[in-house]
């Protein structure tokens, strides 16, 4: 049973070509975009601390009827930063859009227009597992800049939206590849 309420953009559920790992379509190329969903280990890593902050809220709702106000302000700020962070975690990716590419981590974020990009490719190289420190071989999606600096990969193969989805992972880094090629040429 489709849901189309639930869809990142209605352009995708057309009749009976559903799918979890559909690209979504760029109808305005003008609005930053993430060209692929989120995936399931981002997307159930943001649920646990949405499950973590309800009962952290609720903590402070039974702080605050026993009497203290004080403590129940500072979990109640508790709960606001998990929730900030939930919603943090399921922005963290890449993003584009006719200015350029956008790599947004949890803590920061780096845009670069697309004439300052040399190039955007597909390499073999160890990659970080669900970004742990543990190291494994996959491929990585690199851009690299005019003055000869790589950022830092944008996708790759064993990240909390591709691991478990080959198919996924190629699929959005041909289209960011297809991106470079059309907005830095253009």
């Amino acid at each position: 049973m489709p849901l189309p309420f639930l869809t990142a953009d209605r352009a995708v559920d057309a009749p009976g070509e559903y799918s979890d790992d559909v690209a979504l379509p760029f109808d305005d190329r003008d609005r930053w975009r993430r060209p692929y969903r989120p995936g399931p280990w981002r997307v159930g890593a943001a649920a646990l601390l949405l499950l973590l902050a309800s009962f952290v809220l609720l903590a402070a709702v039974v702080i605050a009827a026993a009497g203290a106000p004080a403590a129940a302000i500072v979990v109640l700020g508790v709960a606001v930063l998990v929730i900030a962070s939930a919603l943090r975690l399921l922005r963290v990716g890449v993003w584009v859009s006719r200015a350029g590419l956008r790599r947004v981590a949890f803590f920061t974020t780096t845009t670069v227009s697309w004439p300052r990009i040399r190039g955007v490719r597909t390499v073999q190289q160890p990659v970080r597992w669900l970004g742990l420190p543990r190291t494994v071989q996959g491929q990585a999606l690199l851009a690299e800049r005019q003055d000869g600096a790589t950022l830092p990969p944008l996708l790759t193969d064993h990240n909390a939206d591709f691991l478990g989805r080959a198919e996924a992972f190629d699929r959005a880094a041909d289209l960011l590849e297809a991106w470079g090629d059309e907005y830095r040429a253009g």
